[in-house]
C-alpha cells in the first residue's frame, strides 16, 4: 500500500507531516480519514479555518476547496484533529494537500 502524504502550512509557520516524531501516528490518522471519507487515488486541496488551543485544532470549517468530491472536505476536518499545533493559539488557516496514490 502506498503512503498518502498531506502537507499543511499554518498561518504562523510550516508543519511537516512527513517529518519526525509523531509522523507515523499522523500518517496512520491520515490514511484512516482518507479511507473513511474519500478516494485515496485522487488529489485534492482543502483549506480549513480552525481554532488552535493547547496544541490542538478545533471548530474547523472548510473555507476553500479544490476537490473532486465532498469526501475530501470531511477527510480534511478528520485529519485536522491529529495535526500538531505546538504553542499556536487563536484562529488559523490550515491548507491541506492530498497527493493521491
Amino acid at each position: 500500500m502506498k503512503k498518502i502524504i498531506v502537507s499543511a502550512v499554518a498561518a504562523l509557520g510550516m508543519l511537516s507531516v512527513a517529518g519526525t516524531g509523531s509522523a507515523g501516528d499522523l500518517q496512520g490518522e491520515m490514511t484512516r480519514c482518507l479511507t473513511k471519507h474519500a478516494n485515496t487515488r485522487q488529489a485534492a486541496k482543502v483549506t480549513l479555518e480552525c481554532t488552535a488551543s493547547a496544541g490542538k485544532l478545533s471548530n474547523c470549517k472548510v473555507v476553500e476547496s479544490e476537490v473532486p468530491s465532498k469526501g475530501f472536505e470531511a477527510a480534511a476536518i478528520c485529519v485536522a484533529g491529529a495535526l500538531p499545533m505546538g504553542g499556536k493559539s487563536g484562529t488559523i488557516r490550515v491548507p491541506l494537500r492530498f497527493t493521491g496514490a
